[in-house]
């Protein structure tokens, strides 16, 4: 059962697809409360740095320490979102899904980060159906060449 940050996270990501862009959703919190979210703007932005957790930190803002932060995701982050997990001292991250993608959990573990993998079915499907529809698109989000 998903609970209340991750269905956050789903909304975010389908919020993203609403706009046309890719179904990737991140909240970030703190104290029981969500602090922050965001989600994959690099289409609607033309922006290659516009990730879902890198928005979704921007929203959060200063918040002094993320020591006691936690961050949802949709998918398992990428190295560009991971090296932003390690950098700003967040010690846990709840991700929906990596079948999709496998992403960084190691590299995060590596880094003393708790790295939860729901496996989420919704989290899945969502992306599965995206990339079959999109794979140039998917491509160029993960830097592959197609």
């Amino acid at each position: 059962m998903k609970d209340d940050f991750m269905r956050a996270a789903i909304e975010q990501a389908r919020k993203g697809l609403s706009e046309g862009g890719i179904p990737i959703g991140s909240v970030l919190v703190k104290d029981g409360k969500i602090v922050g979210r965001g989600h994959n703007r690099r289409v609607q932005h033309g922006d290659p740095m516009a990730h879902a957790e890198i928005n979704c930190l921007q929203q959060a803002g200063r918040i002094g320490s993320y020591r006691d932060t936690v961050l949802y995701s949709t998918l398992m982050p990428c190295f560009l979102c991971a090296g932003a997990v390690v950098q700003f001292g967040i010690r846990r991250v709840v991700v929906g899904e990596n079948t999709t993608f496998a992403g960084t959990g190691e590299f995060m573990r590596s880094q003393g980060v708790e790295v939860i993998n729901l496996q989420d079915e919704e989290c899945i499907e969502m992306m599965q159906k995206f990339i079959a529809e999109n794979p140039k698109l998917w491509n160029e989000d993960i830097g592959v060449d197609d």
